[in-house]
C-alpha cells in the first residue's frame, strides 16, 4: 500500500507548490490593488498625479517616504521571483513540460542576446541582463490592471541608472584611475570639463529616457480617455436613461492605444535600457591598458620568484 501511494503524495506535493508559486505570482499584484484603493482619494473628471505615499517614518535629514512606486516595485520583484521559481520547479534532464521549455528558451534568448553585443568575457552576464529586462517590462506593464507603473517615477528608474553607471565606472578604472583621469584631456586639455560632463550625462539620459516615455504614455492615454468620455456625453447624451450615461465612446479605443503607449513602449523601453546597460558596460573597458598592467603584474610576479 505504500508503494501505490508514494507517487501520489509526490504529485500531491508537486501540485500544491505549483499552486502556492502561483499565488506568489498574483497576490503582490492584489495586494498593491487594494493599498491603491484604499489610499486613492475621491476625485471627479481627469486626474492624473504621481505615486501616491503611504507612510512617511520621521528620520533626521528627511521623512523616509514609503510611496507607491516603492511597494509597486516589490510586488513586481516577488511576482518575478515566484514566475522564475514557478518555471524551474521540476526541472528535468530532458525538458518534459511546456514550462522548462519556456524557461530554456528565456535564458538561450538571453545568453544570446549577451553574447553578441558584450561578447564571450560578459557571458555571465546574462542573468543580469534577464533582471533588468523582466523588472522594468513588469514594471510597465503593471499598468494594465491599474497600478501606478514603477518606470513612471524617475525615482526609480534614476537608481537603476546609478547602478549601471557605477558598474560602468568599475570597468573603466580596470585600466588604472591615472589613465582614466588623463584620458579625460583628450584630445585637448581644453576637452575635460566637457568629457566630464559626458561622463555623467550617461545615467541622467538613461533614467530620463525610460521615465519620460513611460510617463508621456500614461498621460496620453488619460488624457485620450477623458476625451473621449466628453465626446461621448456630447454626442450621444441624448440617449434615454441610462445609455445616455454610457461612454460609448471609450469602449475599445482606449484598449487600442494602450496596446501601443503601455504594451508596446513598455516592453520597447525595457529593451533599450537593456541594450544601454549592455552596451556601456562592454565599451567602458580600456582593454589595451588593461592588458598592459595585467602584464606588468605578471613580470613583478615573475621577477619576485626568481
Amino acid at each position: 500500500m505504500s508503494e501505490i501511494k508514494t507517487p501520489d503524495v509526490k504529485s500531491r506535493r508537486f501540485r500544491m507548490t505549483d499552486y502556492a508559486l502561483i499565488a506568489m505570482m498574483i497576490l503582490p499584484f492584489v495586494v498593491c490593488i487594494l493599498l491603491k484603493v484604499l489610499f486613492t482619494p475621491a476625485h471627479e473628471g481627469v486626474h492624473i498625479a504621481g505615486a501616491l505615499i503611504y507612510l512617511e517614518i520621521p528620520a533626521p535629514v528627511q521623512p523616509l517616504i514609503i510611496s507607491e512606486s516603492q511597494v509597486n516595485s516589490w510586488g513586481v520583484i516577488i511576482s518575478i521571483l515566484g514566475l522564475c521559481l514557478y518555471l524551474t520547479h521540476g526541472l528535468t534532464a530532458k525538458a518534459v513540460c511546456k514550462r522548462q521549455l519556456a524557461a530554456e528558451w528565456i535564458v538561450e534568448k538571453c545568453q544570446k542576446l549577451v553574447d553578441e553585443n558584450m561578447g564571450d568575457y560578459f557571458s555571465t552576464w546574462a542573468a543580469f541582463v534577464a533582471a533588468i529586462l523582466g523588472l522594468s517590462a513588469l514594471s510597465s506593464l503593471s499598468c494594465l490592471v491599474g497600478l501606478f507603473a514603477p518606470t513612471g517615477d524617475v525615482n526609480v528608474t534614476a537608481g537603476w541608472a546609478i547602478l549601471v553607471f557605477v558598474l560602468i565606472m568599475h570597468y573603466k578604472f580596470r585600466g588604472g584611475f591615472w589613465n582614466y583621469f588623463s584620458g579625460l584631456f583628450k584630445p585637448i586639455p581644453f576637452f575635460a570639463p566637457i568629457n566630464l560632463i559626458g561622463e555623467f550625462s550617461t545615467p541622467v539620459s538613461m533614467a530620463f529616457r525610460h521615465y519620460g516615455n513611460v510617463l508621456s504614455g500614461a498621460v496620453v492615454s488619460s488624457l485620450m480617455a477623458a476625451a473621449l468620455g466628453g465626446l461621448s456625453r456630447t454626442l450621444l447624451g441624448w440617449l434615454p436613461g441610462i445609455l445616455g450615461d454610457i461612454p460609448f465612446l471609450r469602449i475599445g479605443i482606449p484598449a487600442v492605444l494602450s496596446i501601443y503607449f503601455d504594451v508596446f513602449s513598455g516592453c520597447m523601453q525595457a529593451f533599450i535600457f537593456a541594450m544601454l546597460t549592455m552596451m556601456n558596460v562592454a565599451g567602458a573597458v580600456p582593454w589595451e591598458e588593461w592588458n598592459a598592467r595585467k602584464e606588468k603584474k605578471r613580470l613583478r610576479r615573475s621577477a619576485a620568484a626568481g
